[in-house]
């Protein structure tokens, strides 16, 4: 179970939509890339991007709804930030860039933080400079939302949640992509869910 404000997503229950090895052939199947330099090294999906631009790469088909994107990732050192993901999204084909979209991401935000945005007008932004992030370390991300509400777990540990008063239409924009921002990053083990989740009661027991 992962718990967020008033709800309790069960992964048992949740579906799974995508699940299949990092490999050089799942990765022509499977993978678009719209920038940087991304491929297969020994079983992670390996991004490269030394500009101060998302260099991206998404999964080609489409994933509606409530969802979440649970997979590993690390950065490849001497890089030190940025490892980030994107769903409920799309690609701008005529500006060439990610269009609507949900980001979260590990030691982003120029300054090392935890964050969540919404792209691309990016009037919603939550971020923190609390984790202890350690480049070159492997961590389990889990991001995704619920009807606009909005998480990331690290190694099973909620790091930050925000609610969008205006979500995102999950069932028009269904694009999921990862993101090497000026950063070299790997990524494994990618697992996308359609979210099986319910409502909980929130109450403070008295302490005096």
């Amino acid at each position: 179970m992962l718990r967020l404000m008033k709800k309790e997503i069960d992964l048992e229950r949740s579906k799974i939509l995508y699940d299949a090895p990092i490999s050089k052939e799942n990765f022509s199947r499977h993978w678009r890339v719209y920038g940087g330099q991304w491929n297969v090294e020994e079983g992670w999906l390996t991004g490269r991007n030394p500009e101060n631009c998302p260099g991206m790469v998404f999964l080609q088909g489409d994933y509606p709804g409530n969802v979440l994107v649970d997979f590993e990732a690390r950065t490849v050192l001497p890089s030190s930030h940025d490892i980030n993901v994107m769903w409920n999204g799309c690609w701008d084909e005529a500006r060439n860039e990610r269009g609507v979209a949900y980001v979260a991401g590990l030691q982003g935000w120029w300054e090392g933080k935890v964050g969540i945005e919404k792209s691309p007008e990016y009037k919603l932004n939550a971020g923190t400079p609390l984790f202890d992030f350690q480049p070159g370390r492997i961590y389990r991300i889990q991001a995704g939302s619920i009807q606009g509400h909005c998480f990331i777990f690290v190694d099973g540990r909620l790091a930050l949640e925000v609610t969008d008063p205006d979500p995102i239409d999950s069932q028009r924009f269904t694009k999921i992509g990862f993101e090497a921002y000026c950063s070299h990053i790997q990524i494994r083990n990618v697992q996308v869910r359609s979210l099986a989740w319910h409502k909980i009661e929130m109450t403070y027991a008295p302490e005096f």
